[in-house]
């Protein structure tokens, strides 16, 4: 006896618009994850904030020694054992954040590690402040927070010299100009005094990640020496990238000398050909940025006054071979022995 053959099953048809409406469910359901996460935190900052708060208070009024904060944490780990973070150094961290944030509204939004990053390396209240701020308006991560502490990224942030108030629109100079920093600080490089441009633009290529950090948040890479063609004529532009929050291209040219007039005239010239023919009708005017080992003040204003195109000048610094021991400087080859030997290379290649 054969056996029956079951009839096959009709898989039903998708109705119109059903991948969209799947899309759309998919967008809230994360949206929504990442909003509980993001309460959870909150929620947690604040709870440490109160705990540390109350243990303040305790040992103002009471008297409370190190000793009760010790004991209180084993009390909490037994009573709480799913719960990390009632070790006797937390709490004593959370007594530290209630004193130094009487008012805890701007910090309870970052998570708990960078606050720790916070206490522990800033002192001055307005300071933490301003990497709090600078941390949730960047969306920087704690290593990144780390660094930008270690690199004083606040004596640097808007600092740099530009003409953006009378070359840019209102809403848009001031978030350009707090986007440069001066100087900028590569301490990833170590050059030789003799160093040219190029091994400048090729150190910090090679470094990308961590060129890009020092640059900040919102800084994508589009190429280095970038051709244009204009008029038959190849152009080369150091460094291109494209700012996501400014929404417009940002031309960078490297120096390694002292600022110079003539800077200008070139960099607008590079400003007006992408202008032309790389910007998009969405996107904001292209941005010049100009790195100079040495910028005097009083000459790259003059020279900004005389130009509508928006750029800024900035001082960058490096380790130089210089500031190694003598002993590893004798070690290092210069410019000049390494352009002999790639130079021996080709050739033995070709042979």
């Amino acid at each position: 006896m054969k056996p029956t053959k079951r009839p096959a099953q009709r898989k039903e048809a998708v109705p119109a618009g059903y991948g969209r409406f799947l899309a759309g469910l998919k967008a809230h359901i994360r949206k929504t994850q990442l909003g509980a996460a993001t309460a959870l935190q909150r929620e947690l900052t604040m709870l440490y904030w109160r705990i540390g708060s109350e243990i303040l208070d305790r040992q103002r009024s009471e008297g409370w020694g190190s000793k009760v904060v010790e004991r209180l944490a084993a009390d909490l780990q037994a009573a709480f054992p799913e719960m990390t973070g009632f070790s006797r150094s937390n709490l004593l961290y959370m007594r530290a954040f209630a004193e130094a944030y009487p008012e805890p509204a701007m910090v309870t939004a970052l998570p708990w590690a960078h606050n720790l990053v916070l206490l522990d390396k800033l002192k001055r209240t307005e300071e933490r402040h301003w990497y709090a701020a600078a941390a949730l308006r960047y969306g920087w991560s704690r290593a990144v927070l780390a660094a930008q502490i270690s690199a004083k990224a606040h004596r640097r942030h808007g600092k740099a010299i530009t003409n953006f108030k009378n070359t840019l629109p209102p809403d848009r100079s001031d978030l350009a100009h707090q986007t440069l920093k001066d100087p900028y600080t590569f301490d990833f490089l170590t050059l030789g005094l003799d160093a040219r441009e190029r091994e400048l633009e090729r150190g910090l290529v090679e470094h990308i990640q961590k060129f890009l950090v020092e640059l900040g948040v919102g800084f994508a890479f589009l190429g280095r020496q970038y051709h244009l063609e204009v008029d038959d004529e190849d152009f080369y532009m150091d460094l291109l990238f494209y700012h996501v929050r400014l929404r417009c291209y940002v031309v960078v040219e490297l120096k390694m000398g002292s600022f110079k007039p003539e800077y200008v005239g070139k960099m607008g010239f590079y400003l007006s050909a992408v202008d032309a023919q790389l910007r998009h009708p969405d996107d904001q005017p292209t941005i010049g940025v100009l790195l100079c080992q040495d910028s005097k003040k009083l000459k790259v204003e003059y020279a900004l006054r005389a130009t509508n195109k928006p750029i800024g000048v900035s001082d960058w610094r490096t380790k130089l071979v210089s500031d190694l021991p003598k002993k590893l400087q004798r070690l290092l080859p210069s410019a000049l022995d390494i352009e002999k030997e790639l130079k021996a290379r080709k050739s033995r290649k070709r042979n």
